[in-house]
């Protein structure tokens, strides 16, 4: 095993990138945006739970591609590609090109791609416990190495906090670039929820 993929099994548990979202937190996504235009790193079986207007595979490249409206990202864990990702989601929402975006990363909170993302976001989720990714086949894999992030980009704050306040603790920010933050007991007291995922 050469240095690179024995830093990305270290880093991202296999070094695989083909890795879905559980659909509960694609529902909330779709809740709090009202639907998903754009997922710029999908393949044809992760839109079937998906559902994106428009999405974009490893052989179409959504890097190189012009997205719209609300925007799904779970993108590709692989240094490098993570990077280029962040990078995009943050410029295209910041420039208008996108009205809103939901990205789940590892909370690689040190790496810059991960200060990038949080410079332009609305609100982040901090899960209270390792979102358990699904495999191509539909099994569920086993809990990764790394704890997630789920970063929002738009003006539906609320929503957000609504939809997966259920799933960690949430933080907002603020345009003075201050802190609100909700814990998940608070979040659980409030709504009187015994959510798994």
């Amino acid at each position: 095993m050469n240095k690179q993929a024995k830093a990305n099994r270290l880093l991202f548990n296999t070094g695989n990138n083909e890795w879905y979202t559980p659909e509960p937190l694609i529902e909330a996504a779709r809740r709090t945006m009202g639907g998903i235009d754009t997922d710029p790193a999908s393949s044809d079986k992760a839109n079937e739970v998906v559902k994106a207007g428009q999405y974009y595979t490893k052989e179409t490249d959504g890097l190189n591609k012009q997205w719209s409206g609300n925007t799904w990202l779970n993108p590709p864990y692989q240094v490098g590609l993570i990077d280029r990702f962040a990078n995009a989601v943050t410029e295209k929402f910041v420039s208008g090109e996108i009205a809103q975006a939901i990205v789940l990363t590892n909370n690689a909170t040190e790496t810059k791609w991960f200060q990038k993302l949080l410079s332009a976001a609305s609100a982040v989720c901090t899960p209270h416990k390792r979102v358990r990714f699904v495999r191509p086949d539909g099994t569920k894999g086993q809990s990764p190495l790394q704890g997630q992030t789920i970063f929002y980009f738009g003006p539906n704050i609320e929503s957000f906090k609504e939809n997966f306040g259920k799933f960690g603790v949430i933080t907002t920010i603020l345009q003075n670039r201050t802190l609100e933050i909700f814990t998940f007991d608070e979040m659980l007291i409030k709504e009187k929820i015994n959510y798994k995922f």
